[in-house]
């Protein structure tokens, strides 16, 4: 078990552990996992302030709008921490992060296009992802739905 897992059995979410192995692009990880790019999700670590974070839940076929999220937060700036700060903030090294298991619950922000899907997450190992209803999820995290993303460029 991980973390991860602990953290949804606690929760009582249904999920599913797919072990696919190494990945080199979203386009990869949605053939390795079974389901379309926009249900392969991006969790990003982003900096409000020192020591304060959140998580953005963002479908694999876009990015963060930084102007959307901004405004969504009531903020002017936001940035994106390094490597080892998000690593530091959540237990997670980059390309498995979750918001399941976090060190800390930071609050969560998802793209109101995962609402009603099923989404692919990061796990907290590389190679290894988890599969849950988006709506279940987003309700255990507490998260907003909300625009917060473009298309990819």
């Amino acid at each position: 078990m991980s973390a991860a897992t602990e953290a949804l059995d606690k929760a009582a979410i249904a999920y599913r552990v797919i072990d696919h192995g190494p990945v080199r692009s979203v386009a990869e990880a949605a053939t390795a996992r079974g389901v379309d790019v926009i249900d392969v999700v991006k969790t990003i670590v982003v900096r409000r302030g020192d020591g304060d974070f959140l998580f953005v839940l963002v479908p694999g076929d876009r990015v963060i709008s930084w102007p959307k999220l901004r405004t969504l937060l009531g903020v002017s700036r936001l940035s994106m921490p390094d490597a080892a700060s998000a690593k530091e903030a959540t237990g997670y090294e980059r390309g498995t992060i979750t918001p399941f298991g976090s060190m800390t619950a930071w609050p969560v922000v998802a793209d109101e296009r995962l609402r009603g899907r099923t989404i692919t997450l990061g796990s907290g190992a590389h190679g290894v992802a988890i599969a849950v209803d988006a709506d279940a999820a987003a309700e255990a995290l507490d998260a907003t739905y909300a625009d917060v993303t473009d298309p990819e460029p």
